[in-house]
């Protein structure tokens, strides 16, 4: 029996969309054709061609540059193409120049009869996923945000120096908005299975100190270095590589909402199970009251936000 041929199209082919091509390359053989679209033709095309040279070590891939008519037989098209914030930005400035890239990118590929999945990591992540959805009217499961994903791989290394344990240890999520609402969902965090709270002997005053960390990390890391990427691509390939291989991962990601926890229209970062349907499902969270008004802020502020988007 022949076996599917996976095909991957990536859009913007920036710091994000590099690493995440050199990411999923190296960690799975169930890719057959990546496709790079970037407004920079000649880049996409230099892209191909380095990432052509690892394949001797890896599987054998038909890596080359393409545009949006090429997302046609795709398996997922990725989406991290945008601009990011200026100092002098607000998050809604952002949302407005890139809400406008986002519709550029997502008519075409719809138009091409693109049937896959849709995974984005352009921020602000929640809105441009809830946006892609709309614009492209796909089934909502058919459309999947990096969300927290980061966030909490920030939170486990984090918790790791702090209680001094591998950072394989520790199972704690950051939930919804990725940004400044997010918030640690400590009450269900565990350490080697056991519950966090019962482990380590922290105060609220700690909780707080490492959700405040978490948020400061990303501009800890551009004040280093000029922008984050290898966070958020090698979550961008686990999450593509879920979809082609049909693993059942659950990851805290943008997911929809429909209703759960009184919200609804509107994509968050809530742990949900991923294959090759895309989100099999949001995993039902047991949130203690505090964290429930945390979600629903997160919400609020998302929501707002959206209200005044122009497309």
């Amino acid at each position: 029996m022949l076996r599917h041929h996976h095909k991957v199209l990536l859009v913007g082919d920036g710091a994000v969309g590099s690493s995440f091509a050199f990411s999923l390359l190296q960690t799975t053989q169930e890719v057959d054709e990546l496709v790079i679209v970037d407004l920079k033709k000649d880049k996409a095309t230099g892209e191909s061609l380095d990432l052509q040279d690892i394949t001797p070590l890896t599987s054998p891939v038909n890596i080359h540059a393409g545009d949006y008519s090429d997302a046609t037989d795709a398996d997922v098209v990725v989406i991290t193409a945008g601009v990011p914030r200026k100092p002098s930005e607000t998050r809604l400035d952002l949302v407005n120049k890139n809400a406008k890239i986002l519709s550029t990118i997502v008519t075409p590929i719809v138009e091409s009869g693109f049937s896959g999945i849709f995974v984005v990591s352009s921020n602000p992540v929640d809105i441009l996923t809830t946006l892609t959805q709309k614009l492209s009217g796909f089934p909502k499961h058919r459309v999947i945000g990096t969300g927290t994903s980061l966030d909490t791989a920030r939170l486990d290394v984090l918790l790791s120096e702090k209680l001094d344990l591998p950072v394989n240890e520790i199972d704690a999520f950051i939930l919804g908005e990725h940004g400044d609402t997010s918030f640690g969902a400590f009450d269900e965090a565990t350490v080697n299975g056991k519950p966090l709270k019962e482990v380590a002997n922290l105060t609220d005053q700690d909780y707080a100190a490492l959700e405040r960390a978490v948020k400061a990390r990303g501009s800890e890391i551009i004040n280093g270095k000029g922008a984050t990427f290898y966070g958020v691509a090698k979550y961008l390939a686990y999450i593509v590589r879920a979809i082609i291989e049909n693993r059942n991962v659950m990851l805290p990601v943008s997911v929809p909402l429909t209703g759960q926890y009184g919200i609804k229209d509107l994509y968050l970062g809530l742990p949900a199970i991923i294959n090759r349907t895309g989100i099999e499902r949001v995993v039902d969270y047991d949130f203690s009251e505090a964290e429930l008004k945390k979600l629903t802020l997160s919400a609020t502020k998302m929501k707002e936000v959206l209200d005044n988007v122009e497309l």
